[in-house]
C-alpha cells in the first residue's frame, strides 16, 4: 500500500516536469530591442565598386578682367593667396577714368540746358502758330459775312456781281493759305518734336556712359568675385592694361570636381557618364565620370569626376579621396544598409520587426557594395528590419522573435 500510495504523486510530478519543459522549448524567444539595431527598406542606388582614388580639385577658374584702361597702382593679393568673396587683390590707377567722368557730367549739363531752350523755344512757336492760325480763322469769317451782306446787296442791285465774284476769290485764298498755314504748323512741331528727340537720346547715352564709368570707377579696386586662390596676376605693378585683359586667375572654391586615376587594365570600366561614389570620413557623394585622358602615364588613367552635390562643405582642395568606380550598377534598387552585423556580406533571411516581433523572412540578394545590400525577394520597401549587435547568428535561426 505505502508503495502504491507514494507512486501516484511521483508520477504526477513527473509528467508534470516533462510538460513544463516541453512548454519552455516551445515558447519563443526574445530580445533587448537595445541590444539591437533597426534598419529601415528603401530604394536608392547600389554599386558593385572598384576602388580607386582621386584628389579634390576646384571644379573652375574665375578670371577677373580690365574694365577700362588703365595701370596697375598697387598689387595687393600675390599668386597663391587665398582670398574670400569680396577681398581686395590689387588696385589701378583711377586719374584718368575720372577725368573722362567729370567730362561727360560737363556735356550733360549742355545737353540739359539745351533741352530746356528747346522746349521754351517749343512752347513760344506754338504760341505763335496757334496766333497766326486763328488770325486767319477769323479774317475767313469775316469775308464769308461780308460775302453774305453783298449777296443781299445784289438782291437789290446795289452791288456789282463783281464785287461778289471778287469777296469769293478773296475767301478761296484765305482758306488756302489758312491750309498751308496748318501743314506749315505741323512740319514745324516735328521738327521741334525730333530736336527734342535727339537732345534726349544724346542725354541718354550720355547717362548710360557715365553709369559705365563710375561702375568702371569702382572697379578700379579690384576685389574678389568668389573665395578661392589667386592663381595669377596678369601685370606688374606700373604696367599698363588694356579693356578686357585679363588681370587675375582665381580658382573657385565653391565647388568642386575630383582628378581621379585608375590602373590601365580597369580602362573599360572607365566611361564618361559611368556612376562613381566619393568616399570619405562618413561620406559618400555620388557622381559621374567626365573627362577621360586618353594618355596612359605610369600605367594609369587619368579621369574626372563631376558630384551632384559639387560644393559638399567637407570637400577641400587638394583632399584625398577614396573612388569607387560602378563595376556593376542599378539606380532604383530595393536596398538596406550593409553594416558589420552581416557577416558574410550577404544575408540569406532578414527578420521584419513589427508589432514588438520580429519575423524570419528568408530573401535573395543582388548586388552588394561596402555601403548597400540589393534585396530582390523577400522584403518591401519600408520594411524595418531588427538586427542584433551580436550578429543574425545569434538569433539561432528563430522563426519569431519576441522583441522587449
Amino acid at each position: 500500500m505505502y508503495t502504491i500510495k507514494n507512486s501516484i504523486p511521483y508520477s504526477l510530478g513527473l509528467l508534470f516536469s516533462i510538460s513544463f519543459l516541453s512548454s519552455c522549448s516551445e515558447s519563443p524567444n526574445s530580445i533587448d530591442k537595445n541590444q539591437c539595431i533597426i534598419l529601415t527598406v528603401e530604394k536608392g542606388k547600389v554599386i558593385t565598386p572598384i576602388k580607386t582614388s582621386g584628389v579634390v580639385e576646384p571644379e573652375s577658374e574665375v578670371l577677373i578682367r580690365c574694365n577700362y584702361p588703365s595701370t596697375i597702382k598697387k598689387i595687393i593679393k600675390e599668386p597663391g593667396s587665398t582670398v574670400q568673396t569680396g577681398d581686395l587683390i590689387l588696385v589701378l590707377d583711377d586719374q584718368q577714368i575720372k577725368s573722362d567722368i567729370e567730362s561727360i557730367q560737363d556735356q550733360l549739363a549742355i545737353k540739359k540746358n539745351s533741352l530746356e531752350k528747346n522746349n521754351l523755344a517749343e512752347t513760344s512757336t506754338k504760341i505763335d502758330l496757334k496766333y497766326t492760325e486763328d488770325v486767319k480763322k477769323l479774317n475767313i469769317t469775316s469775308l464769308k459775312s461780308q460775302l453774305s451782306d453783298e449777296e443781299q446787296l445784289l438782291d437789290v442791285g446795289g452791288i456789282s456781281p463783281a464785287k461778289i465774284e471778287k469777296t469769293k476769290q478773296e475767301i478761296a485764298l484765305a482758306e488756302k493759305e489758312l491750309l498751308t498755314l496748318r501743314e506749315k504748323n505741323s512740319i514745324k512741331f516735328k521738327q521741334l518734336r525730333a530736336e527734342e528727340e535727339g537732345l534726349l537720346l544724346g542725354i541718354e547715352i550720355q547717362e548710360k556712359d557715365l553709369k559705365d564709368k563710375l561702375l568702371g570707377l569702382e572697379q578700379m579696386n579690384v576685389r574678389s568675385q568668389s573665395s578661392g586662390i589667386v592663381l595669377a596676376i596678369g601685370s606688374k605693378t606700373g604696367e599698363k592694361v588694356n579693356k578686357d585683359q585679363v588681370l587675375v586667375r582665381i580658382s573657385d572654391l565653391s565647388s568642386f570636381k575630383i582628378s581621379g586615376s585608375i590602373e590601365e587594365k580597369m580602362a573599360d570600366y572607365i566611361k564618361t557618364g559611368a556612376p562613381v561614389y566619393a568616399v570619405f570620413e562618413d561620406t559618400s557623394l555620388f557622381g559621374h565620370i567626365g573627362i577621360v585622358s586618353p594618355i596612359v602615364e605610369n600605367g594609369k588613367i587619368q579621369f574626372n569626376v563631376y558630384l551632384e552635390e559639387r560644393s559638399h562643405p567637407k570637400l577641400i582642395p587638394h583632399q584625398n579621396i577614396e573612388l569607387w568606380v560602378a563595376k556593376n550598377f542599378k539606380e532604383n534598387a530595393l536596398r538596406l544598409k550593409n553594416i558589420p552585423q552581416f557577416s558574410k556580406g550577404r544575408p540569406e533571411y532578414l527578420y521584419v520587426y513589427k508589432d514588438g516581433k520580429a519575423i524570419k523572412h528568408r530573401i535573395s540578394t543582388g548586388y552588394i557594395s561596402p555601403t548597400f545590400i540589393e534585396i530582390t525577394d523577400g522584403v518591401k520597401e519600408s520594411d524595418q528590419i531588427i538586427v542584433p549587435l551580436a550578429g543574425l547568428h545569434s538569433l539561432k535561426d528563430a522563426s519569431e522573435i519576441i522583441v522587449k
